[in-house]
Parts: structure tokens; C-alpha cells; sequence
């Protein structure tokens, strides 16, 4: 039997990947390291993949090194640095991702973001996005102790919008998406359109639904 979300009251999201594509800023923040040490530019189908990991992601595929690298904390500052200054001029809401909110908003329905990604980004970036402007909610990843997959920052967009975990779905295009959402009870929705790597067992999972578009969540609303 299918999960049933129509009588949902709020819908939660992730940001990156899911609603908005902030891959083309990400990449070009890190490629620009790579040309500032004379590496050779490389085209951004290489980094979207990897964008929904942050910083860990985009110096993964730039340089080649993880987090127990000796050179990874000084890069990966560096690409704090380069990333603030250009963090909205190529970042987009994906494709129906604006109607969606409009008819969320139209059933009476409460929205929120819920992403790892720290408040020194999130704020101004979803400052400069009308879109954000009807969000009752936005979560970063350092507002509370714990980032997802803990389930913690999800009860805080609840408490935040005074509604039981139970009563909101949230969506993301990320397994530890899932997995938080799983964790504090609420209803997941995986997000097939974002940052999804050819590796990725989506089906594994065990999101209650998936979408392959934004719009798609309104049949699910609906019963569809």
C-alpha cells in the first residue's frame, strides 16, 4: 500500500539538489583554486555530482583528497572564502520548484528548509531568493548541535512551526536525507532530479516516496 501524505501540513526541504542548483557556484568557486594553481579548468558535469557534498565534495573532485588530508582544512577554508563571494550568481531554483511552492502555499500548506549546509551561506543565500520569502523555516546546519542524518535539526523546523514531527514530510536528495528524516518520524520523499550519482541506490533508501521532478510532489499530496 502506498504511504499516504495528503494530510500533510507541512512539507520540509533540503536545499541544495533539492530545491535549489547551487552546483554551477560550487564548481566555479573550486575551479578557480585549480586555476589559481595552474591546473587545468575542468567543465562542471565533473562537479555536479559531487555538489550535494559540500566543500568534502568539490576539493574531492578538484584535488583528489578527503578530510584526512594534510592540505584539506587549508583548502577547504579557501573555498569558504571563494564560494561566499559568488555563492548566488549562478544558483537557480530547479525547474518547478517556484510553482510548486505556490501551490503549496495555495492549499494552506506550511514549508520550511532543513540543509547541512552552515548559516554563514544559507542565510544570504536564501536572503537573495525571493522564494524564500513565504518559508516559515530554514535550518542550517550549525543551528542546532547535530547535522543530518541526525534527526535534530527536523525537530527543530517542527518545534519552529509547532507541528509533531509526524505531520511533515521532507524531502532531499540525499541518503542521510532519508535516513533523518526516518529518524524523526516524518514522512521522506527522495529527490531524483538533483546531485544523484550514477552509483546511487536510491531504491536502498527505503524513502517512503520518490520524485523525479518537483512538481511530482503534488500527486503525491494529492493521493494521487
Amino acid at each position: 500500500m502506498k504511504p499516504i501524505f495528503h494530510d500533510a501540513k507541512a512539507v520540509l526541504f533540503d536545499l541544495d539538489g533539492t530545491l535549489v542548483d547551487s552546483a554551477p557556484d560550487l564548481g566555479f568557486a573550486t575551479d578557480q583554486m585549480r586555476v589559481a594553481r595552474g591546473m587545468p579548468s575542468l567543465p562542471l558535469e565533473q562537479y555536479r555530482p559531487m555538489a550535494g557534498a559540500g566543500a568534502r565534495g568539490m576539493l574531492g573532485v578538484a584535488f583528489g583528497i578527503g578530510p584526512d588530508h594534510a592540505d584539506f582544512e587549508a583548502l577547504r577554508e579557501e573555498f569558504f572564502v571563494r564560494y561566499a563571494e559568488c555563492l548566488t550568481h549562478r544558483t537557480y531554483a530547479f525547474p518547478g520548484v517556484d510553482l510548486l511552492i505556490t501551490r503549496l502555499l495555495e492549499t494552506g500548506l506550511t514549508w520550511g528548509v532543513v540543509t547541512n549546509k552552515s548559516q554563514r551561506f544559507t542565510n544570504p543565500l536564501t536572503a537573495a531568493m525571493p522564494l524564500f520569502a513565504s518559508a516559515r523555516t530554514i535550518i542550517s546546519g550549525d543551528t542546532t548541535p547535530y547535522p543530518k542524518p541526525h534527526p535534530e535539526p527536523l525537530f527543530e523546523a517542527a518545534r519552529q512551526l509547532g507541528l509533531a514531527p509526524q505531520d511533515c514530510i521532507y524531502v532531499g536528495d540525499d541518503e542521510r536525507d532519508i535516513v533523518a528524516g526516518h529518524a524523526a518520524g516524518m514522512r521522506t520523499v527522495a529527490a531524483t532530479y538533483g546531485y544523484l550519482g550514477a552509483q546511487s541506490d536510491v531504491d536502498g533508501w527505503n524513502a517512503h516516496a520518490q520524485i523525479n521532478s518537483p512538481l511530482a510532489l503534488l500527486q503525491l499530496l494529492q493521493g494521487a
